[in-house]
């Protein structure tokens, strides 16, 4: 692995998703998930979101369709705290939920709102 994109990965994940977060996840690893947690972190983290063309705002809100879209709803929960710390409003939450409901599914969009409550009001937006 190459250990300069790990620790920029590593940098960037603990920016947009919180340390405590993530060192909880990287302490809960152990030998049979620890080379995944490493790869994912250098690969998304340090690969794909390190770069400067595209602003993490923008990574975020992106994100969050392409999450919903597959219906991983503790994943759209945790990139929705990320997203929120990266600038993503409540109006443009819910813009990205509308998408969602356009062309994934209005029960889609209706889990999405439902996890949008539940962090904006543990992060005191609503």
């Amino acid at each position: 692995m190459d250990d300069d994109l790990f620790e920029k990965g590593l940098a960037m994940r603990k920016t947009v998703l919180g340390a405590e977060y993530v060192e909880k996840n990287l302490a809960a690893a152990d030998d049979f998930t620890r080379p995944f947690q490493e790869a994912m972190t250098a690969w998304c983290w340090g690969f794909g979101w390190s770069d400067d063309v595209i602003e993490p705002k923008t990574r975020s809100m992106m994100n969050l369709a392409m999450i919903g879209a597959l219906g991983k709803m503790h994943e759209w929960e945790v990139h929705c705290r990320g997203a929120i710390r990266n600038g993503v409003n409540r109006e443009e939450l819910r813009a990205i939920i509308h998408v969602i409901g356009i062309y994934c599914g209005v029960p889609q969009s209706l889990e999405c709102f439902r996890a949008a409550r539940k962090v904006m009001a543990e992060e005191g937006l609503e």
